[in-house]
């Protein structure tokens, strides 16, 4: 009896819990079949219900205006100053670049004087060899005729005895007792002027860049002038060349005056108290009068601020004997104070540099070994001498 009350409460319960679950349910409206148009929304009809009577409507929220994104503006790099090495023993580090002079130079030479026997057709061979290496008809015969005593006299046969005293006969023939270095320490105040001239084709602004990086690498502040007004890029060029290495370029109108250019660079110069002034100048054909008495003005002018310290003559070395009328037409007009060797790596005739000296008395200072920005290295008698002959 106990138990049947008992599962009579349970079951009068478990029918009131049912009741209170479905009860409410039953009391709210469907909801209406969405329309066409109708905006789909998975919330209750509690939510979506139109508004009472006298309530008030919810503000309308505008939409975002779009986000229209700005010019990018591209982040300013400032280039890396480039810090050429110092030129001590550059050339000894460029000497491969010498290749196809030590083969017709250095190792016919070597060749010839080690035969058996040096006879009369032999030296006329190692002759030959040197006037081809275009060292000059006069030089060569002063060279041949020491070598022929040396050897008759000190009786020299061994490999290593003939190329000790060919050696020395070529670094002889170079000078070295001439002062090669570049005047470019500034005195009185004012900055050392380098005015650097050449003919068309010649290498002359390039050369002139490499010249800069040779000064910045020995340690001096450079401004140059780019006085070569009559080419459209020849300014463009120099100003790249100097912004590697931090130089300041002063430049002038297309067609301009190129003496007021340089006068310019000079007061620039001296206004910003760097150390050198580099000027290069318009090529120009030697036998041209006008342009020629046009460069002398160039350094007339220039010469009002101070006198200029050197002038650089660049020849291209593949030019062989011709370049030495052009060197000496410049010598004569703007009395130049050092040559500029370039293109020297691509020319079986490195004897040049000997003709050079012989002829104009005048010393090779800077030898160009390549087409890179450091491949300009001051010239070394006895370091060239042993590049040739390997």
């Amino acid at each position: 009896m106990d138990y049947l009350v008992l599962a009579i409460v349970i079951l009068a319960v478990a029918l009131l819990g049912g009741l209170a679950l479905v009860v409410p349910r039953l009391r709210r409206p469907p909801v209406p079949p969405a329309g066409p148009g109708a905006r789909a929304d998975t919330r209750t009809q509690d939510v979506l219900a139109p508004p009472r009577p006298g309530a008030q409507a919810p503000p309308e929220v505008a939409p975002a205006p779009p986000v229209i994104p700005g010019p990018v503006v591209p982040e300013l790099v400032i280039p890396e100053l480039e810090r050429p090495e110092p030129t001590a023993g550059r050339l000894t580090r460029l000497r491969a670049r010498l290749a196809r002079s030590q083969s017709t130079l250095g190792k016919g030479l070597l060749t010839l004087l080690a035969r058996d026997r040096l006879d009369d057709d032999a030296w006329e061979e190692v002759e030959d060899s040197l006037i081809t290496a275009d060292v000059g008809v006069d030089a060569t015969r002063e060279i041949v005729q020491r070598l022929r005593e040396r050897t008759r006299v000190l009786g020299t046969r061994t490999p290593d005895e003939l190329r000790a005293l060919l050696t020395e006969e070529l670094v002889g023939a170079l000078e070295p007792e001439l002062d090669r270095s570049l005047k470019a320490t500034p005195t009185d105040g004012k900055p050392a002027v380098l005015l650097v001239v050449g003919v068309n084709g010649s290498g002359k602004t390039t050369t002139c860049g490499k010249i800069a990086r040779v000064l910045v690498a020995d340690g001096h502040s450079v401004v140059l002038g780019a006085a070569d007004t009559f080419r459209a890029a020849a300014a463009d060029q120099l100003a790249t060349w100097a912004g590697r290495v931090g130089a300041e370029v002063v430049r002038g109108k297309e067609g301009g005056d190129p003496a007021a250019v340089a006068f310019d660079a000079v007061r620039r110069g001296v206004e910003s108290g760097v150390d050198t002034v580099l000027i290069d100048t318009a090529g120009r054909l030697q036998n041209k009068v006008g342009l020629m008495d046009e460069l002398s003005k160039v350094k007339r002018v220039v010469e009002r601020q101070g006198p200029v310290a050197e002038t650089l003559l660049v020849l291209d070395a593949t030019t062989g004997q011709n370049g030495l009328e052009q060197a000496r037409v410049f010598t004569e007009v703007v009395d130049v104070t050092g040559v500029v060797l370039t293109k020297l790596d691509g020319t079986a005739k490195g004897g040049i540099v000997i003709a050079v000296q012989r002829r104009l008395g005048i010393p090779v200072k800077l030898v160009g070994l390549g087409e890179g920005p450091d491949d300009l290295a001051p010239f070394e008698a006895r370091a060239f001498v042993d590049a040739l002959l390997g």
